[in-house]
């Protein structure tokens, strides 16, 4: 993936060729995790890489606010991609109601969407804290730091088929533990994450 607009000058920004050239590198670093965390959600190329495209120009409107860390702006941009993700879902099933007879449409909300992001949180690290220790610790790999199977086995010296296992057991858990309590994966996955980068 590449930079299809000049940041910098969108930006009306005069920078030294230090500052451009750390952006280029945080691009190349975190650009294909961004679109990878968006296109698991999307299933949608344009969507996932105007989503890439548009947190990084945020970020770099911004970037003196944030900071010159390579955490903090990780943070940012992992952030700023959930809320937008999470926005896109949002629109999308806004779509789907404005497209629904009126003899279709339900009256009562569902029950998750009641709930504050500190309970879900909450719910979330419950959740978690119930998965054996190796489990968890594959899972926050995967979907806390974006970590891709191959990479993860790598790290923990085990198989690739022992992280895929591993993931599907905590995905099947998680998927139960929450239905168990009114509320969708997804929604807690894409509202929860964010805060633990």
């Amino acid at each position: 993936m590449k930079l299809s607009r000049n940041l910098p000058e969108e930006a009306g920004a005069v920078t030294s060729a230090d500052e451009q050239q750390w952006f280029q590198m945080l691009f190349r670093q975190h650009a294909p995790g961004l679109y990878q965390l968006a296109y698991n959600h999307l299933r949608s190329r344009a969507e996932a890489q105007e989503i890439v495209q548009d947190c990084f120009l945020k970020f770099w409107e911004k970037r003196h606010e944030v900071g010159a860390g390579d955490g903090a702006a990780k943070g940012y941009l992992y952030t700023s991609a959930y809320h937008a993700i999470l926005n896109q879902v949002r629109r999308r099933h806004y779509w789907v109601y404005e497209d629904c007879p009126d003899d279709l449409m339900v009256e009562h909300e569902p029950q998750s969407s009641g709930l504050e992001l500190e309970q879900l949180n909450d719910l979330y690290t419950n959740a978690l804290a119930q998965l054996p220790a190796k489990r968890r610790q594959i899972f926050a790999m995967s979907r806390q730091q974006g970590l891709s199977n191959a990479r993860i086995a790598q790290e923990l010296n085990i198989s690739i088929k022992t992280v895929e296992n591993q993931m599907t057991q905590a995905l099947k858990f998680l998927r139960h533990y929450f239905v168990a309590h009114g509320v969708l994966l997804d929604l807690v996955l894409l509202l929860c994450c964010s805060t633990l980068l």
